[in-house]
């Protein structure tokens, strides 16, 4: 076994995913923060704020695999479990939702990345206005898109909501409960 698969093994990774304006990074930095470890932020966000021009379905292929990335560079600095603020799953989603189909890499991408648990923000909290946001109307549909992707998948995931300390509540014990089964084998 090479050294990074053992490293990877030890590693829980946990995603936080949802609609846009869900509390997704404040909630990934609060838990990186109290785990004492890393978080994987939004790689979406940077590649955005560079384009000159609007996205295109096609960008939406290289958000995915540069996310990918990010979570292989970070595994090695994580402490026990690997806070990563999305993954594949919601490129797909946004991929279908905007363009009715979804690019083969990304799906590939679902295919062979495993992750330890998801974690699912509901819409209850405000929309705040941002350049890259589009649908404050569509976050509960999305949110059920949300649902829906994660049961077909059949993975673990737990649904986050209710005021902030409720979410970050429900989110540790969820957490700590995905390293008691790790560490009882």
């Amino acid at each position: 076994m090479k050294a990074s698969d053992l490293i990877a093994n030890n590693v829980k990774k946990i995603v936080v995913i949802g609609p846009e304006c869900t509390g997704k990074s404040e909630l990934s930095k609060f838990l990186a923060d109290h785990f004492k470890t890393v978080w994987v932020e939004e790689y979406a966000r940077a590649y955005l704020n560079k384009l000159i021009h609007g996205y295109e379905k096609s960008d939406l292929t290289k958000i995915a695999n540069g996310q990918a990335r990010m979570e292989d560079e970070w595994m090695y600095d994580a402490n026990k479990v690997l806070i990563c603020d999305t993954n594949a799953v919601v490129v797909k989603v946004w991929s279908e939702f905007k363009y009715g189909d979804c690019d083969p890499d990304i799906l590939k991408l679902i295919a062979e990345r495993k992750y330890d648990l998801y974690l699912l923000t509901y819409v209850d909290v405000p929309w705040e206005e941002d350049k890259q946001r589009e649908h404050p109307d569509k976050r509960e549909q999305l949110w059920q898109i949300f649902h829906d992707e994660l049961s077909k998948l059949s993975v673990p995931f737990v649904d986050i909501r209710g005021n902030r300390e409720e979410r970050r509540q429900k989110a540790i014990k969820a957490i700590e409960e995905i390293i008691l089964a790790s560490d009882t084998y």
